[in-house]
Order: C-alpha cells, then structure tokens, then sequence
C-alpha cells in the first residue's frame, strides 16, 4: 500500500497533529505524523509527513513523503518525495529523490540503486573497469 496525501488515503497509523511521541518506533505497515515524534529510530514501510509533521529521528523506510519537518537521516529503499512545504536536517539515502521547489534541505544525498555499498565505492569500481594504463596506451599506438 502507498501513501498518498488525499484525504481519503488509508494508513495504518497516525500519530495525530495535538500528539506528541518519543521512543524507538517499529510499524509494519504505513505511519502518517501530524504531530511531534522524537527518538533514536522510526522505522516504517510507508512514512508520511504532513505539513504540520515535526520529527526529530532517524528514518528507515520503503517510500517517505515529507511535507513537514525532518532533523535526521532518510533512508529509504524504494524513494523519498520531498513536498514544497519539506524542511530537511539531514543526509538522504535512496535510489530515487524528488525534490519539489521550495524544499529546504541541509545534508548529503546518496543516489543509488545499491543502498548496501557506498556510491564512491560503486562509481570508483566502475571507473576502474577496462582502464587504459598511460604505459600500456603509449606502447600500443607506438607499434
């Protein structure tokens, strides 16, 4: 199930906008944060921020929407979608990003398919593949 932000969406969990929630948070399923939630860890399937959404942790989940405000890192195996009204403290790791104008964000982002492996890791590997050797390329066009 995704999360979409209409009001008819369905989510399994909702920490509402008059709410307040501290801890390490573990759902199966979907979370949309209306309120303040601050902790050490949140993990979610589907995370949704609202506009009024202040959180205050490290993220882990599938797909994140964010339209209110984030102190801490993303990361999130399917994307994250970050809405005009999104305030992000923090780094970002996914395969894909949106990010829609008006954002304001401080931190690195990591796009890569391969959350397992560092994208310097990914790209000096494919660097290196069939490299040329200055000492080799001269021999050759020398013959």
């Amino acid at each position: 199930m995704a999360i979409a932000k209409s009001s008819g969406d369905i989510t399994n969990n909702v920490i509402g906008e008059n709410s307040y929630f501290t801890g390490n948070f573990h759902i199966n399923g979907s979370l949309r944060i209306d309120g303040r939630f601050e902790g050490k860890y949140l993990q979610a399937e589907q995370l949704y921020i609202g506009p009024h959404g202040k959180i205050r942790t490290n993220i882990n989940a599938i797909s994140v929407i964010v339209e209110g405000l984030v102190i801490g890192n993303i990361n999130a195996s399917n994307r994250v979608l970050l809405m005009p009204t999104a305030k992000i403290l923090g780094d970002i790791k996914t395969p894909e990003l949106i990010i829609q104008k008006g954002v304001i964000l401080e931190g690195r982002c990591t796009i890569s398919n391969d959350l397992k492996s560092s994208a310097k890791t990914l790209i000096d590997a494919e660097y290196q593949k069939n490299k040329i050797v200055p000492e080799e390329f001269l021999a050759k066009s020398n013959n």
